[in-house]
């Protein structure tokens, strides 16, 4: 790739059937393994100029940490650009699979744009096309004179997709960024660890007295600053983010964990985006939860129907028959569960919930749902934003006015979700 081609990671409409985990986040957020998309994309092309693409209100949210100084929906001067669906959940062959014959072209997985090519007046004409999710409306135009060749390339469709592919990623991951076990933090001498060459324990970790981690059938990943409690059992492929702490249970095979959680009780195959509390017992599997969620003590899921077979979602309004067997929850941002909860197989819960005293609710919550017993109604806004505000404060963390924009506006995308449901 020349030194005038930019790289832009684009957003498109498959956002909508990621909902509610892309609320707050692009697609090309989602974790997948030790990282998100984003990142497997970058480290496989070793890019280290990129712009990014998002829906607009998402923008002002994202322009932190290693994104402060990128571009996002804007691209800068250059002769050519290379635009890659940020749904691909790319491995270390991408560079192979993502070839372009001419200076023009477009590249389709399936029915979906996977990336494109384009120079010139094709490339400022695209440029106009930059304030909304993409879609196959905004390269239909290109047709006339550019062509379109099919390729295999994955892209993630669906939030099971992920789940289903983390065990698989947390190796790929650990093998293409750690490479090797090693311990740089504190592993009590009681603590024992089996297959030592793929457990990596990072700086200031501490992994306490009577704590087990066993890699023996996939890596382990201990962060900087991770507490790993007395009595925990962690099996591999496992990842445990940034300071996180592990206050007993046992942590099965597939699991990520992401930066600033506090779990317990029992995790098997399940994708935590951060800064998330489970920190009592209860069984959460197969499932993928969001930022600066709380599961209320006992809170359980079933990801498994008693007759094994397989288990349908609501995406888009719609019950979808996912293919799999195990299935479990999918919870937005700021959701708040009480003791008790029982989540059903493919259970989906929106954005900044809160739901309790009611056993066992729908399998399909609206974002900003608020109830029990009674029965449900809508969470007040200025109400949840004020307690999206004290769990954030809780970690260190101020609720900047962008993320408080951000839940206004989410607030008000999901208003027809919730007419005649709560």
């Amino acid at each position: 790739m020349d030194h005038q081609l930019n790289i832009c990671i684009f957003e498109d409409e498959g956002y909508k059937s990621l909902l509610p985990l892309t609320y707050m986040r692009p697609t090309w957020g989602l974790r997948c393994g030790m990282t998100v998309l984003l990142e497997k994309i970058l480290r496989s092309l070793k890019a280290k100029e990129f712009s990014l693409h998002c829906r607009d209100y998402l923008a002002e949210t994202i322009k932190k940490g290693n994104l402060a100084s990128v571009a996002i929906n804007k691209l800068p001067a250059s002769s050519a650009c290379v635009f890659i669906n940020g749904r691909i959940l790319a491995g270390e062959d991408l560079p192979k699979r993502l070839v372009f014959l001419d200076d023009d072209e477009v590249l389709v997985s399936g029915n979906q744009v996977a990336a494109a090519r384009l120079t010139g007046k094709r490339l400022e004409f695209f440029k106009k096309a930059l304030d909304h999710p993409l879609s196959a409306l905004d390269f239909e135009p290109l047709k006339l004179d550019v062509r379109f060749r099919h390729v295999e390339l994955p892209l993630i469709t669906y939030p099971w997709e992920l789940v289903r592919e983390n065990a698989r990623q947390i190796t790929k991951d650990f093998m293409a960024i750690i490479k090797a076990g090693s311990v740089k933090g504190v592993v009590h001498e009681s603590a024992v660890i089996y297959g030592k060459d793929l457990v990596k324990v990072d700086d200031g970790a501490q992994v306490m007295a009577c704590a087990v981690l066993d890699a023996r059938n996939g890596p382990i990943y201990i962060g900087r600053g991770v507490e790993v409690h007395p009595h925990t059992r962690i099996n591999g492929p496992c990842y445990i983010g940034e300071k996180t702490k592990v206050l007993g249970g046992k942590i099965r095979e597939g699991c990520s964990i992401g930066p600033m959680c506090k779990v317990n009780g029992e995790l098997e195959g399940t994708i935590i985006q951060g800064y998330t509390n489970k920190q009592h017992d209860g069984f959460i599997g197969h499932s993928y939860i969001g930022e600066w969620v709380n599961l209320g003590a006992g809170t359980t899921n079933s990801d498994l129907k008693n007759n094994y077979g397989k288990v349908k979602v609501f995406v888009e309004g719609k019950e979808t028959d996912s293919g799999e067997m195990f299935v479990g929850s999918f919870i937005g941002d700021h959701t708040k569960t009480g003791i008790g909860t029982m989540l059903n197989t493919g259970t989906v819960i929106g954005v900044a919930c809160n739901i309790f005293g009611v056993g066992m609710p729908p399998k399909y919550m609206p974002s900003f749902s608020w109830g029990g017993f009674a029965g449900f109604t809508e969470h007040k806004l200025d109400e949840a934003i004020k307690t999206a505000r004290i769990a954030m404060d809780r970690r260190g963390i101020a609720m900047t006015a962008a993320d408080e924009i951000l839940l206004r506006k989410i607030f008000e995308l999901t208003s027809k979700d919730r007419s005649g449901v709560v």
